[in-house]
């Protein structure tokens, strides 16, 4: 998916909503889409530059320390808390997103000391425009923060977290945008497998719900990142505020029984 926010955002919502699954073998089979959607761009996007190594797996393991505990908390709590939760929590992030105008390449003048330490730097080609894009990331320790609460929340609600890792990276770490995105997805894969490991150690897999949603995802996914390397930052912007803002107002209408 170009905005890389991860198909496990939508699936969740709209899976769990339109058909007769249990949440917990939605949310098991949502970690999978969302391995699934990440390991098939992974590799277009790292050829691109538009994925930092450097950058991702200090959040990845971060966040996946965060999502096993999330994994074995959601298993223990009610469907309809969980939704409700994740409703307003996604609603959360579109409000902060729509109150950042300027967001496609933030301007960073220094870099902290983590940042400087561990080379969370950059440079990638534009494709929409065929600019030289430079970047450098701030508030490092707060992004590693921000990450395991990230993951762990990822882990409870079974979406992946994608859609809490574009607007961490580029509104606290100042990282453009499509970078953002493609980073996104490499943190998404390593931070998902972690908690799709509790699922399926709880027998929350049902392999007629994951395998046609995983192949499904996979063709989608390479598609989404061919179109990273050529859609304006503003379009991206668009699409991942509304596809957060559906899938938001979905979770909460269906936690608190509005929307059954």
């Amino acid at each position: 998916m170009p905005a890389g926010i991860g198909g496990g955002t939508l699936y969740v919502p709209i899976i769990g909503g339109f058909f007769p699954f249990h949440l917990d073998f939605v949310r098991g089979a949502g970690l999978l889409v969302a391995l699934a959607s990440a390991l098939a761009a992974g590799p277009m996007l790292l050829r691109g530059g538009l994925t930092s190594l450097r950058l991702a797996l200090p959040l990845a393991l971060t966040a996946s320390a965060g999502s096993i505990l999330g994994a074995n908390l959601g298993m223990a709590l009610p469907s309809s808390i969980i939704e409700t939760s994740l409703g307003l929590l996604v609603l959360s992030i579109v409000a902060l997103m729509l109150s950042v105008t300027r967001s496609e390449f933030p301007a960073v003048a220094e870099s902290d000391r983590w940042s400087h330490t561990l080379g969370l730097h950059g440079m990638f080609i534009d494709g929409a425009t065929g600019h030289q894009i430079h970047w450098q990331a701030r508030h490092t320790p707060h992004g590693f923060a921000v990450f395991f609460v990230i993951g762990l929340l990822g882990g409870l609600f079974g979406i992946g977290a994608g859609w809490a890792n574009v607007p961490a990276l580029n509104l606290l770490m100042a990282v453009p945008l499509k970078v953002a995105a493609g980073t996104s997805s490499l943190v998404l894969s390593l931070a998902s497998s972690s908690a799709a490991w509790v699922y399926l150690d709880r027998g929350a897999v049902l392999p007629m719900i994951a395998v046609p949603s995983v192949v499904g995802m996979m063709l989608g996914a390479r598609l989404g990142a061919r179109l990273l390397h050529v859609l304006k930052g503003s379009v991206i912007r668009k699409m991942v505020i509304t596809l957060l803002l559906f899938a938001g107002i979905r979770a909460l209408l269906k936690g608190l029984g509005v929307w059954a």
